[in-house]
């Protein structure tokens, strides 16, 4: 009788611990990359994919176009999801409350540093492209109004639509910073989805946009990115950022990401975004053609 009861005892342990093992999370042997909800995001997150599965035995699952920076910072933090791409001055000034720097190793050094101590939470080598923000205008009105730089819009800004992202109204490093930093007002603002507003101001819907300097419609869509002549924009190098915990257990990670580091420039990212938004190419298939182009992964 005394063996029938320590035999269900240790088939019930052994029941409860599986259970607390389900219950608890995630399989220790997966990670979870996430992204924000723009193409350029979307093609990062399934190249670290791709170089982890095939450096490492390391189960990769992807939550692509979770939203905006507040939605995914808020995820890593919580656990939600391990790693994804983040830039330099959107972490400085919209999730640190940091001032701007203009100088990019110094930003880079004190959001290392400042996410390290406060977040657990480890940015490792840039991918080597500042996707700064930009404000753009149709080449043929710029012209017509005589507009090069942000300041020259300023004197004609009362009479012109912004169209930009909802996150673009709110940052501190958006449309509230630049007016002050300019000193002027756009005559309306129009907060749309970031697929959207190149489109709008290509189809004269509005008159200026926020864009993103690593954007392949730019060039397509013959938009004139106007001079930040007062530097208001910071740099935004994009980083794999990755939870410390993860990197405790796992860190070949962090070797089969620094495979990317370097590798990606201003114009090669256009071209790969380009190829998303205009091409109508799959992101998946975007990101491992070029892995594979330059001997990334198999």
């Amino acid at each position: 009788m005394r063996k029938i009861v320590i035999l269900l005892l240790s088939v019930f342990m052994v029941m409860v611990f599986t259970g607390c093992s389900l219950l608890s999370g995630k399989d220790s042997n997966k990670v979870v990359i996430g992204g924000k909800n723009f193409t350029e995001q979307d093609i990062l997150v399934y190249m670290m994919k791709y170089v982890i599965e095939d450096q490492t035995k390391v189960k990769v699952e992807t939550k692509a176009f979770l939203g905006g920076t507040s939605v995914v910072a808020q995820a890593i933090e919580r656990g939600d999801i391990d790693i994804y791409a983040e830039y330099t001055g959107t972490a400085l000034i919209n999730l640190l409350g940091e001032p701007a720097m203009n100088d990019p190793q110094a930003a880079y050094d004190k959001v290392q540093k400042m996410y390290q101590e406060k977040k657990q939470i480890v940015w490792l080598e840039p991918f080597g492209f500042n996707n700064t923000y930009t404000l753009s205008m149709r080449s043929d009105e710029a012209e017509r109004l005589g507009i090069n730089s942000i300041s020259d819009l300023a004197s004609k800004a009362d009479g012109l639509m912004l169209g930009c992202t909802s996150e673009f109204l709110e940052r501190a490093d958006g449309q509230k910073g630049l007016e002050e930093k300019y000193g002027f007002k756009f005559g309306a603002t129009s907060g749309m989805d970031p697929g959207l507003t190149y489109a709008a101001v290509r189809d004269k819907k509005v008159d200026v946009i926020d864009g993103f300097s690593t954007d392949g419609r730019i060039v397509a869509f013959n938009l004139k990115v106007l001079e930040d002549d007062k530097k208001f924009f910071p740099p935004y190098y994009a980083a794999p950022i990755v939870r410390a915990d993860v990197l405790e257990k796992h860190p070949e990670i962090a070797d089969a990401l620094k495979l990317l580091a370097g590798k990606l420039n201003e114009e090669e990212m256009a071209k790969l975004n380009a190829k998303v938004d205009l091409e109508q190419q799959d992101p998946k298939a975007v990101a491992k053609e070029w892995l594979q182009s330059k001997g990334l992964i198999k």
